[in-house]
């Protein structure tokens, strides 16, 4: 990909008709335009309010990382002064430069992307932290969004509360999204096309949240589907996708690390929202995680994240095999080919496999009693309605657990029926 023609891209005015009243009226913060400038040679900065590092307490760091080729091998760390330095002060607000380099090469390696081609990328608290603001940033009350349906619950009531106009778009096993949470399906390549088109034809940005990339590597037996960021790049005009990546499922949930990519105009708005909400992503969490990246070097990450891919998969088979033990006849399912949940119909009236029961009391009330703590499907729908579908976690339990789950919850189905008969 990397001799194609030079890329079209929207200028960064054509984003004008995308941002929120919010982040219009949002202003720059007048200490973080200008830090970027401490950097220049000889200058004597008088800016910023950094405090003394002779204030810090901590003044040395050192942990161990998996060898990314043998984990039963362990890779010392011992952080540099330089590096503890930065982790302990303030830093840039996309993120400090050695992780960001680090990420724009990673985008180009996995989505054949480079840096200069209009885009941008920035470091956030996580995912979630980037979409947010990225919601509040586009979206004004009042205007519509498409969002598939079932969706992560996580973020539905960043839009409910904007009060913004939701059009559920139903998936099936063919999409819309990789490793989608709670599904666990991904989208064929012909989907992506046709959502790319529909795109250019009617105006509008395509959101990719895709925190399960990374696990999607040895799930399914056919190759992994480009993404919508890669396959963006052919088409007429680039700009239309908005990236969010997360480290938390293959690094670290705890380090609160995500990555947002997309065009240069929209990630300025989210920038700004950071410097006045946060100022910064945490600049420890980044410190640790380019400490083990930067070792591994990018060949050994995706060395990690295949292992990783094929942990879950282990799980997932293992979780399936209980299903097909213990509740055939009881629910339905397509086997996922990402991430870390299992989403199963539950037939809930005997008899009547067809019809659309309603699995909140089922999860909520019958599961619970029975010891099994699980989630209805109606939370991952916007509209909130009924379904008999419901979403499980396989990515902790031991297969013991699993079974002893599994089989409570056959019995929590089973009080669901008869409660249904009286």
């Amino acid at each position: 990909m990397g001799d194609m023609m030079p890329l079209n891209v929207l200028p960064d005015d054509f984003y004008s008709q995308f941002l929120s009243t919010i982040a219009v009226n949002r202003t720059d913060d007048a200490i973080r335009t200008l830090m970027p400038l401490e950097t220049r040679p000889g200058l004597i900065s008088l800016l910023v309010g950094k405090p003394n590092s002779a204030s810090f307490p901590i003044t040395s760091l050192s942990f161990t990382a998996q060898d990314p080729v043998d984990p039963s091998k362990e890779i010392p760390i011992q952080l540099t002064p330089e590096e503890l330095a930065v982790g302990l002060q303030y830093s840039p607000t996309i993120g400090i430069p050695e992780l960001t380099d680090w990420l724009y090469q990673l985008q180009e390696a996995s989505h054949g992307r480079k840096r200069g081609e209009g885009w941008t990328l920035s470091v956030g608290n996580g995912s979630q932290d980037l979409i947010y603001k990225a919601v509040t940033s586009f979206v004004n009350p009042g205007d519509s969004v498409l969002l598939e349906t079932p969706l992560y619950a996580g973020v539905i009531p960043l839009f409910q509360t904007i009060q913004c106009d939701i059009h559920e778009i139903a998936t099936d096993a063919q999409g819309i999204c990789y490793g989608c949470n709670p599904t666990g399906m991904t989208a064929s390549l012909e989907r992506r096309l046709e959502v790319l088109r529909l795109a250019h034809e009617h105006n509008f940005i395509i959101f990719e949240d895709d925190p399960y990339y990374y696990v999607y590597v040895y799930y399914g037996t056919s190759p992994k589907p480009p993404s919508y960021f890669s396959l963006e790049r052919e088409q007429a005009t680039v700009g239309r996708v908005l990236r969010f990546d997360s480290l938390s499922k293959v690094l670290s949930s705890g380090l609160r690390l995500g990555f947002a990519s997309g065009p240069a105009a929209l990630m300025t708005a989210i920038n700004r929202h950071s410097t006045n909400a946060n100022l910064q992503p945490n600049s420890m969490a980044q410190v640790l995680a380019i400490a083990v990246l930067s070792r591994w070097g990018h060949k050994g990450f995706f060395e990690h994240t295949e292992r990783v891919s094929q942990l879950y998969r282990a799980r997932r088979d293992v979780f399936e095999d209980a299903l097909r033990r213990h509740l055939t006849g009881l629910v339905e399912w397509t086997t996922p080919v990402s991430g870390m949940f299992m989403w199963f119909k539950l037939l809930l009236t005997e008899g009547e496999e067809d019809g659309e029961g309603d699995s909140e009391a089922a999860i909520r009330t019958h599961a619970f009693e029975r010891g099994v703590l699980a989630l209805p499907g109606t939370v991952f729908l916007p509209s909130g309605r009924k379904t008999a579908y419901a979403r499980a976690s396989f990515s902790l339990l031991e297969p013991d657990q699993v079974d002893e789950a599994l089989r409570r919850l056959r019995e929590a189905i089973l009080d669901a029926r008869n409660a249904a008969k009286k």
